[in-house]
């Protein structure tokens, strides 16, 4: 007999349903509570440490008080004293002095890809090193309006006459964001963990390798000695960021779980991970609080950081349009329809600048090794595929002009810079006469160059698939390629994708680019020694005689004669051509006005500088902790 569904029954439905959903509510209520209770037990005991550390400092100042060591009238030494401002946090001082600055809300930003990994050393991406510059620090930064080193964790240095041997001494009251001391073990440590073979750390170690040794005079003074002179000595050491040595030596005894972590990272800077172990890329976003323990005069405004990872760019413009983001970098187009939107310029700012230290993008030729050379290891191929590309077309018509064709790794108004050289124009004649030099032509009068085999000139150009300018360049470049009888297949890739296809040299060409900075050492990405062994040189480059001239210019201290030798490496890439350089483009950035104190500086707009600078007055505060 059929069992009908009655009203009693759908009643009974309803209430179960009801039920179980309050049951769910209740439990997530449970877990929230939980969770909360769990961060306020955290901060409670972190206060709790730093109560206890505060009275044993003014137990101890009191008894040198006491017993004569120091004079009351003083005793707040220059580290410590308000009116003692280091070089480091003037600006950020300036910005705390104005009448509007108040410290809270949040500085949202996105991210156009997921990272792959934060830990330091082992990831290799500019997001990454922009979130651990808010949470490890260096000995020394550059002063953004002089570019002069000035002092952080260090208080002052000497270099030895030869300029091999570089002696710091450390502030004294530096400490990590779990409340340990930041002292000259942890410098040397740093070191150690660098050269350490069992660490994935190639990029860093092709640098340190220069140096012979890092040693502790005594808690506070540190010798950096190098094997030679080298030009950026000083940079090398007092950017060096300094890692924790009770929370990483551990990893010294399983290697492998450090070079496959995900978000291993704790320092001494003004902003924390909340757990420095528990970021995964699953999570989508990147988030830094306040770090409640930061040593600087100069306490950071924001109460957080947060990166939104949006790897679609009108899904990102959308985000900003929405005020969820605070700041947007415009492709050239959006910003041309960017400037006439009277709605979003009454709530931002537009900024457009090319920066000193612009980075530049390419398209790097994989030359493939020795035993196998691939068609690009001829330098007539490579010449050949940059007059076949149209980089002023390119610059015009999909940049609307807001960019130059790169020459070189070295900016052009830079001292890098041989002004003997000029970009090549496109001239797809000679490219063609070259392309037949090395054995190309169109044997078979189908429209496509073939070599001696008869095998068809085509090959695959990875992107990353998130950016649409570069899609449109890589489909110009295919049309235009095309027309000369070089067939171009566009292969749009993953980031992570893309990073593991460079550690294994997987490619046919890639397009990507390269930040720079003040003065560029070029080794890590064309010395053929760093073809090998996780190396940046990943386009396989070997030249001999770029070699000897790196080498010698980084071994060159005095600048006179250091530039020259710079210009004669530029002259051999020009000739060599491993990248086809592309451009360098401008900046074109809108920041929601309620962002207070933007400022341009000798290294662009002091977005990212630590000591932060940016705040957001009270009454344009929308978020709280």
């Amino acid at each position: 007999m059929e069992r009908r569904f009655t009203v009693k029954d759908f009643s009974n439905f309803i209430f179960l349903s009801l039920l179980a959903v309050m049951i769910l509510l209740t439990m997530y209520m449970i877990d929230r509570q939980w969770s909360k209770m769990a961060q306020m037990e955290r901060v409670m005991q972190e206060q709790a440490d730093s109560m206890r550390e505060l009275r044993s400092l003014v137990r101890n100042v009191d008894k040198r008080i006491q017993s004569g060591h120091i004079n009351a009238a003083i005793a707040g030494s220059p580290e410590t004293v308000d009116d003692d401002i280091p070089a480091a946090f003037r600006r950020a001082k300036i910005a705390v002095d104005q009448p509007d600055y108040h410290e809270g809300d949040w500085h949202v930003q996105a991210f156009g890809l997921n990272l792959k990994t934060m830990t330091p050393l082992v990831s290799s991406d500019v997001y990454a090193s922009n979130v651990q510059s808010y949470v490890m620090e260096s000995l020394l930064i550059r002063d953004p309006d002089t570019l002069e080193w000035v002092g952080l964790i260090a208080r002052s240095w000497d270099v030895s006459d030869d300029g091999l041997k570089l002696t710091f001494r450390l502030r004294k009251d530096v400490v990590f964001s779990d409340g340990q001391p930041l002292t000259s073990d942890d410098v040397v440590f740093t070191f150690d963990f660098i050269m350490n073979e069992t660490i994935a750390a190639p990029r860093a170690r092709a640098y340190f390798e220069k140096m012979k040794s890092v040693t502790a005079l005594d808690d506070y003074t540190v010798v950096f000695e190098f094997k030679e002179p080298y030009f950026n000595a000083l940079s090398l050491a007092g950017g060096m960021s300094i890692m924790a040595r009770h929370f990483y030596e551990p990893y010294l005894q399983t290697p492998e779980i450090f070079n496959q972590s995900k978000g291993l990272l704790l320092g001494s800077g003004p902003y924390r991970l909340q757990d420095p172990k528990g970021w995964t890329p699953d999570l989508g976003m990147v988030e830094l609080e306040r770090n409640p323990r930061y040593w600087g005069p100069i306490l950071p405004a924001f109460d957080r950081l947060l990166w939104k990872v949006i790897e679609n760019d009108s899904a990102r413009l959308t985000t900003f349009r929405n005020g969820e983001i605070d700041i947007y970098s415009a492709r050239p187009r959006e910003y041309k329809a960017l400037l006439d939107d009277g709605e979003l310029n009454d709530r931002t700012r537009h900024f457009e600048y090319m920066s000193p230290t612009a980075g530049y993008s390419y398209i790097g030729w994989n030359q493939g090794s020795v035993d196998q050379p691939s068609r690009f290891a001829d330098k007539r191929v490579r010449q050949a595929m940059t007059y076949l590309t149209d980089r002023k077309r390119i610059i015009d018509e999909i940049m609307l002009g807001y960019g130059e064709v790169a020459i070189s790794p070295f900016n052009p108004r830079s001292h890098q810079h041989n002004k003997a050289l000029t970009a090549r124009d496109y001239d797809p004649e000679k490219a063609k006469a070259l392309l037949k030099e090395a054995g190309y032509e169109d044997r078979n009068g189908d429209g496509v160059l073939e070599d001696a085999n008869g095998e068809p000139f085509e090959f695959e150009l990875v992107y990353f698939q998130g950016n649409e300018d570069t899609k449109r360049i890589v489909l110009f470049l295919k049309d235009l390629y095309a027309g000369a009888g070089v067939l171009l297949h566009p292969k749009p890739t993953e980031w992570s994708v893309m990073l593991d296809l460079l550690g294994k040299r997987n490619f046919d060409a890639i397009t990507l680019g390269w930040s720079s900075g003040v003065e560029t050492d070029i080794f890590q990405m064309f010395h053929g020694s760093q073809t090998e062994n996780g190396g940046d040189n990943f386009v396989g480059n070997k030249n001999p005689a770029l070699d000897k001239l790196i080498d010698e210019a980084r071994a060159t201290v005095d600048e006179t004669k250091r530039m020259p030798l710079w210009q004669q490496t530029e002259a051999i890439m020009y000739d060599d051509q491993p990248y086809t350089f592309l451009m360098r483009r401008k900046s074109m950035v809108f920041i929601d006005k309620r962002i207070h104190n933007i400022a341009q500086t000798k290294l662009g707009l002091n977005a990212g500088f630590v000591p932060v600078e940016w705040y957001v007055p009270l009454e344009m505060q929308k978020y709280s902790d």
